[in-house]
């Protein structure tokens, strides 16, 4: 049972898409959004994955479908955006949070391949699923989008070079996006985490080194957590924040202004 999740009235019967959402910030915002009463398109590339988010979801009484979809491929999405829609009908929050990095080469270490491949996952995948579902939103003049960045796009540091330029790129993406389809009453706002406590970094990350870097790095001394993303995420997709858009939200307990 999923507990302590904040209630925001009127996101319940919306219909959400989260790309990303099999693992980490992307499924507790499935959690979230489900707990919500919103009806949640879990979208990701691993089916087994997303049948995990699912099964979560549904004990707690939630509504859920998955769909494997690799958020670089055009078709692949507009198949999926069809399949929600199918299902569910019109979507009104579009959490495109799919992406990732491959270490932390510099310029001079990192081939074009791998250059390309991290922009595509994550600055490329970002526009054309928000590509996919705008449409959609404009013509009834109503959508949350919530983009996803990182505090990597601010502060470069421990990440690789594309990663930061793609992750600083999105930053832009939503604001540009916000300008132009504000006048069809459509949101476009983004998270920017810091360090985030998912299982796969606490797995590849021993304890005393988090404990380090959070007494360094951060004014409040800890590592964030999946549900302080997910938090922000049912702020931005909720009539609670209906004048707020092309804003980016840190979630990095004030590592911004270290």
């Amino acid at each position: 049972m999923i507990t302590n999740i904040p209630t925001f009235p009127d996101l319940n019967g919306n219909v959400a898409v989260v790309t990303g959402g099999s693992r980490g910030i992307g499924a507790e915002t499935c959690r979230f959004f489900a707990a919500n009463g919103m009806k949640v398109a879990v979208v990701g590339r691993d089916k087994d994955a997303i049948e995990l988010v699912l099964e979560e979801i549904r004990a707690d009484g939630g509504q859920a479908t998955g769909v494997v979809a690799d958020c670089t491929d055009r078709e692949a999405l507009e198949h999926m955006r069809a399949t929600v829609e199918q299902e569910f009908g019109p979507v009104d929050v579009l959490a495109a949070f799919a992406g990732g990095d491959q270490g932390v080469e510099a310029a001079e270490q990192m081939t074009e391949e791998t250059w390309r491949s991290i922009l595509d996952h994550n600055l490329t995948a970002t526009f054309l699923t928000v590509q996919a579902f705008l449409p959609g939103m404009i013509e009834r003049r109503r959508g949350s989008i919530i983009t996803m960045s990182s505090a990597a796009g601010r502060l470069p540091g421990h990440s690789s070079v594309a990663y930061a330029t793609a992750k600083a790129g999105i930053l832009m993406f939503t604001r540009r996006t916000a300008m132009d389809v504000g006048k069809h009453n459509v949101r476009v706002n983004c998270i920017a985490p810091s360090a985030i406590l998912t299982e796969r970094n606490k797995a590849r990350i021993p304890e005393e080194i988090r404990e380090r870097v959070a007494a360094e790095q951060f004014l409040i001394a800890r590592w964030g957590t999946p549900a302080d993303c997910a938090n922000a995420a049912l702020f931005l997709a909720s009539e609670a924040s209906s004048w707020v858009t092309g804003e980016t939200i840190d979630i990095a307990g004030g590592k911004i202004m270290m």
